[in-house]
């Protein structure tokens, strides 16, 4: 199947609203990550969403160069040729964009796809996300608003934070306190400037304890019932059920209980990053380990070309981080629900 349109995103949102299941959100770096979140949720019978951060598109630019547009742009349009011969949906989406970066990434992607749109052309990507986490409420959403308004002309869904994600990831860190929890005052100041869905469709990261990255048992404390007081707060006020379409941040590590309850409340989106890293990693370091007089001239020796070979522990890589991702489609109650 093609990249998803517009329109085959938004029935996948629906429809995981409507079911109670939540998709992956995988965050890629390369063509091989790539190609192994593609297997996943193709093995899955999953639709899913591929999702790269600014450090991941700054590294797929190429060391020297660092654009993170340029590398955007390349993933984008490479999996565009790949997708196509996987039997799934998969929705293209950028990641973490804070203030600083927003006109180095997300706006000029936006007006790229402002321009396709324009021509009759399907948008580069499915959706941005805006990361106002580290202002103060009143400009995230002021700059929002803004965002929203051009990803609406570009048929794009903009997702948008509001509390702070704890730990850190791409060089941004942030302290594990109170701020970690959304309050019901900050949805319904969400819902006044930014709507709920007449202004454009967004989806809305609220946390309720997340941490990026791997925490030891007790290091830190989600409290899933937070998304249920901020959906009840705003649902009575503009009398809708469930009126966020959500999603889960720093989920590594998380218990397969509190992701259910999350998605209960309505989580449709669930982005796992630090699992599938180590999921890549792994096999590569024990190939390595495995065969290092295949791997290294050792000695004076030539070493053994068929062990060095990328190809060789990239094919294992590609396969264990496969299997994370079909893991993380099962847990979401994703898998087998692919849209026919």
């Amino acid at each position: 199947m093609p990249i998803a349109t517009p329109e085959v995103y938004a029935e996948m949102l629906d429809r995981a609203k409507r079911d109670g299941f939540a998709f992956p959100a995988i965050n890629v770096t390369s063509s091989q990550t790539l190609n192994a979140a593609l297997r996943g949720f193709a093995e899955a019978e999953s639709d899913g969403i591929v999702q790269v951060s600014t450090g991941g598109a700054d590294y797929l630019s190429g060391s020297t160069v660092k654009d993170m547009v340029t590398g955007a742009t390349a993933l984008a349009e490479y999996a565009r040729v790949v997708a196509a011969k996987y039997p799934v949906n998969i929705a293209l989406h950028t990641d973490h964009c804070p203030k600083d970066k927003l006109d180095g990434f997300m706006r000029p992607l936006v007006k790229i796809s402002q321009e396709r749109v324009a021509r009759g052309e399907e948008p580069l990507f499915q959706s941005h996300m805006w990361d106002g986490s580290a202002v103060e409420l009143h400009e995230n959403l002021r700059i929002a608003a803004e965002l929203l308004e051009e990803c609406a002309k570009a048929r794009i869904i903009m997702e948008m934070e509001i509390g702070v994600v704890g730990g850190e990831e791409d060089g941004v860190a942030n302290e594990i306190n109170e701020k970690l929890y959304t309050t019901p005052g900050d949805a319904l100041a969400t819902a006044e400037a930014v709507g709920v869905g007449e202004k454009g469709r967004y989806i809305l990261a609220a946390t309720f304890g997340n941490v990026h990255g791997v925490y030891k048992p007790g290091s830190v404390k989600l409290r899933p019932e937070v998304l249920k007081e901020i959906q009840d707060a705003v649902g009575a006020k503009y009398g809708k059920d469930k009126p966020f379409d959500l999603v889960f941040h720093g989920g590594s590590g998380s218990t397969l209980e509190e992701i259910r309850e999350a998605v209960s409340y309505g989580v449709v989106k669930m982005n796992i990053d630090t699992d599938t890293q180590y999921a890549f990693t792994r096999p590569v370091a024990e190939h390595m380990f495995r065969n290092y007089d295949g791997v290294l001239k050792v000695d004076g020796e030539v070493g053994n070309k068929k062990q060095y070979d990328p190809r060789s522990w990239g094919k294992a890589a590609e396969t264990a981080m496969a299997a994370r991702i079909v893991e993380a489609a099962e847990n979401l109650q994703s898998a087998g629900k692919k849209l026919k």
